[in-house]
């Protein structure tokens, strides 16, 4: 049994998917919808850049999912491959909007309208550098709430994500990280300021879930082909209005993606395939289990892996 995975932020890079534009027209035709529906030349940022440019979250989110979607067509396509049989579908953040159209809940022109606007809104709702996110690594997700907990009469910080074992990413402003950040100085903890500039998946988006609440709403979920983990309660589900409240939730919610692992991983999944730019979502799954297999699909060359 298989899972379907699809990264999110930080995945990026300049070029991802140029390949499958230059070899297949239908793929060149995805990406000129792509522009059409945002009147915006997507196209020329991801494969020109400037990084700084692909960077900035109302463009990289929508540009990661037309990369991932541009190669599970071409999965659909040019393989004999069943995508379809897989038992579960998830993704990272913005992946999960990615994992909706692959299943079919969303069509393509509204999700990626979506990944825009909830680009645009996650930037805006607190100031630019205002806020931010670090990675800690090494320590489990009890230990950071313990140094929360010690430490809340003096700064105050979110869980983020919680993306394997040993990595687990807090959002907060930037006053308070770096109060946390000495903290964990003063602990020996190993930690990474993230090249954000924004505090994602905390009460701090609450802007955003409000403009998204309005977006999603708008909008009629279908039922999925198959089982969308939720980032928010890290469970499958195939009910489209659950599955719509919980995206609602996931601006502001912590990631669980360790969990939705784990969760997937006991319910039978032996083989991930993670589809689209990079591989970061294998590299996190290494450390949750190293018996599982991995597999990345994001050039032509690695069709020959399925």
């Amino acid at each position: 049994m298989f899972s379907v995975l699809f990264p999110g932020q930080g995945s990026q890079s300049v070029g991802m998917s140029k390949e499958l534009y230059k070899n297949f027209d239908y793929i060149k035709d995805l990406f000129n919808l792509a522009d059409e529906t945002l009147n915006l030349s997507l196209t020329k940022i991801i494969f020109d850049g400037p990084i700084e440019t692909l960077n900035e979250t109302e463009n990289t989110q929508p540009a990661i999912f037309l990369a991932s979607y541009a190669i599970f067509n071409v999965i659909q396509r040019e393989t004999k491959f069943n995508i379809q049989n897989a038992n579960f579908f998830a993704g990272h953040s913005l992946g999960e909007y990615s994992a909706l159209a692959c299943s079919e809940v969303i069509n393509f022109k509204e999700t990626i309208r979506l990944l825009k606007i909830r680009g645009n809104a996650m930037q805006n709702a607190v100031p630019k550098n205002e806020g931010g996110m670090v990675a800690v690594l090494g320590e489990d997700l009890s230990k950071i709430e313990d140094i929360f907990q010690k430490n809340k009469n003096n700064f105050t910080c979110f869980i983020a994500n919680d993306n394997s074992n040993g990595q687990v990413v807090i959002s907060g402003k930037i006053n308070d990280l770096q109060k946390f950040i000495d903290e964990l100085t003063k602990l020996k903890i190993k930690n990474v300021k993230l090249p954000v500039s924004a505090p994602f998946h905390c009460s701090l988006m609450n802007p955003a879930t409000k403009i998204m609440h309005k977006e999603l709403n708008s909008i009629k979920f279908l039922s999925p082909k198959n089982k969308i983990v939720s980032n928010v309660t890290a469970e499958a589900t195939d009910n489209p209005d659950k599955i719509k409240s919980l995206l609602i939730e996931q601006i502001e919610k912590p990631v669980r993606w360790r969990e939705s692992i784990i969760n997937m991983i006991e319910n039978g999944t032996k083989k991930f395939i993670e589809i689209g730019p990079g591989k970061v979502l294998s590299g996190l799954i290494k450390r949750i289990d190293k018996n599982v297999k991995l597999i990345q699909i994001n050039t032509l060359d690695d069709l020959n892996n399925l």
